[in-house]
């Protein structure tokens, strides 16, 4: 993890008139035409937990479920009647594509969106309804803003640039003097924006450093998407070699000029921020109001946490702003599968145990009762077993007094919790064919999923076979699945099923399952 800046250079002559005259912008910005003024809520879970009070600025509120509109309309009916006639262009991943769709519906003006073909669906269907001329085209923002160029050029359009624009910060600006009007004479110590090209950070800043100058503005990043933090470290702008597509609203390999002129100038610090923290910040919302961020939507509450992490602040008072909505559904699948690692609360461990009946037990009864979230293994030899373990902790004491634990027993134990590859491959890997694992029948179970059932089920089938395959991971539904190989001679088979029916558990005898025998039997 890369260290936070806060680095901010004396304010020139020029630099405050820029500001002053940013502010002054601001105040006359019109946006409301098209935008809400969104809600400013208290996050009462978060707070708690972090022993500060966080504030929600809610710009997935808007119709189009991100602050993008606010600076595309105040550029776009600030043109003169003939260029908007002619028609403007834009190009967009999608949140400020909706923006100027909606902006173009208001004000009766044809608009052609030019969007990567690798932008979510989602986002390319909502610019579609709003009555943009959606244009798909390379596979990157940098096709795409080369593309929009060009037919801004054969058409006579003008361009509606996302950030980089005084009109547009201006617009996103007013985000700032809401919050300001909202919070009133009350205490408010730093504001955490998301960052892409700059411009929400850049009218943030400016307003609030031009009105309530105590107050601290931080700006956050994705680590693979930072090139604001890397431009106010340099003193200059950074272009990316290549930018993280998790947190596509603000996958930007280089800030915007006139955004960093101003950031430079106002911007108290800068943030980056984890996938997972982003993950877990989504899951935090979600927990919070039911609602669902988008993966850049949740930066300012993935800062809030890093900042009261990183500085050991109590008793202040924060204001994050939730800059968008656009979710892919598809996406949920990783962010769920993630959260838990983003607040350190789940830990993956490979834990080396004994090949012979009862290891398993003898290692969950180690562990305690700590909830389980997934195990995985597959016999290699005849000696040793190694296990893929996904473990939840309270906090990190309670994870290292555990590890230690297990240790002091003899076991072999390595924390795989920030392996990338373990995280993104192995685990979905820990399988495979066994040819030592002689005599093996596979069975699939399912039993009621709460605390400690795993150590029951293992304790009940544990005993007399030995366990040769057994995968189980906890999805969040009412019931857990484990495959479980067992080791049974011929001769045994029945009484194995008769135990097995015992158990209380609905079970199915997987061996005959053409994907075992493809992938996972014991024999080619």
């Amino acid at each position: 993890m890369k260290p936070s800046v806060a680095r901010k250079r004396p304010a020139t002559t020029a630099a405050a008139r820029l500001i002053e005259r940013t502010a002054a912008d601001i105040d006359a910005a019109r946006v409301y035409d098209v935008a809400n003024v969104t809600a400013l809520e208290f996050a009462p879970k978060l707070s708690v937990r972090l022993g500060n009070r966080v504030l929600m600025k809610r710009e997935d509120q808007q119709s189009v479920y991100s602050f993008k509109l606010r600076g595309a309309y105040n550029k776009m009916v600030r043109l003169s009647a003939d260029a908007r006639a002619r028609g403007v262009i834009c190009a967009s991943a999608g949140n400020h594509a909706q923006g100027v769709a909606l902006a173009a519906r208001q004000l009766g003006c044809p608009a052609w969106i030019v969007m990567p073909r690798t932008t979510p669906q989602i986002k390319v269907d909502a610019v579609r309804l709003l009555g943009g001329r959606a244009v798909l085209f390379g596979d990157a923002y940098d096709d795409a803003a080369a593309h929009a160029l060009e037919l801004a050029a054969q058409k006579g359009l003008t361009m509606v640039p996302p950030y980089d624009d005084a009109d547009v910060i201006a617009g996103q600006g007013t985000v700032a003097k809401e919050i300001l009007q909202q919070i009133g004479s009350g205490p408010l110590d730093a504001v955490f924006v998301c960052t892409g090209g700059g411009g929400l950070l850049a009218g943030v800043a400016a307003y609030i450093k031009q009105h309530r100058p105590g107050v601290k503005v931080i700006s956050v990043e994705p680590e693979d998407s930072d090139c604001m933090a890397q431009a106010l470290e340099a003193g200059r702008r950074v272009k990316l070699d290549r930018v993280g597509l998790f947190a596509d609203g603000v996958a930007v390999r280089q800030a915007g000029a006139l955004p960093f002129r101003i950031a430079r100038e106002t911007v108290d610090a800068a943030l980056r921020v984890s996938i997972d923290e982003l993950c877990a910040a989504t899951r935090d919302m979600f927990q919070e109001n039911r609602s669902l961020p988008e993966p850049a939507g949740v930066l300012g509450v993935a800062g809030v946490k890093r900042w009261v992490a990183e500085h050991g602040v109590q008793g202040q008072t924060f204001v994050a702003i939730i800059s968008g909505a656009n979710l892919n559904f598809d996406r949920l699948r990783h962010i769920a599968e993630r959260a838990e690692l983003g607040d350190g609360h789940e830990t993956l461990l490979a834990v080396t145990i004994a090949e012979k009946p009862g290891s398993f037990r003898q290692f969950l009864k180690a562990l305690g009762r700590h909830p389980i979230t997934e195990f995985n293994y597959r016999y290699a030899t005849p000696e040793r077993a190694h296990v893929f373990a996904g473990i939840k902790f309270s906090d990190a004491a309670e994870r290292d007094a555990t590890i230690r634990g297990l240790r002091a027993t003899g076991l072999e134990v390595t924390d795989l919790t920030g392996d990338e590859m373990a995280k993104v491959h192995v685990r979905y890997m820990v399988g495979g064919r066994a040819p030592g694992a002689h005599d093996e029948r596979l069975f699939r179970f399912e039993f009621p999923e709460r605390p400690g059932a795993c150590l029951e089920f293992l304790s009940a089938i544990g005993k007399r076979w030995n366990i040769s395959l057994f995968h189980y991971r906890n999805h969040g539904a009412a019931y857990g699945r484990v495959l479980c190989g067992l080791q049974v001679p011929k001769s045994a088979l029945a009484e194995c099923r008769r135990t097995l029916g015992a158990l209380g558990y609905e079970y199915w005898d997987e061996s005959d399952n053409p994907a075992y025998a493809l992938f996972l039997g014991t024999s080619a």
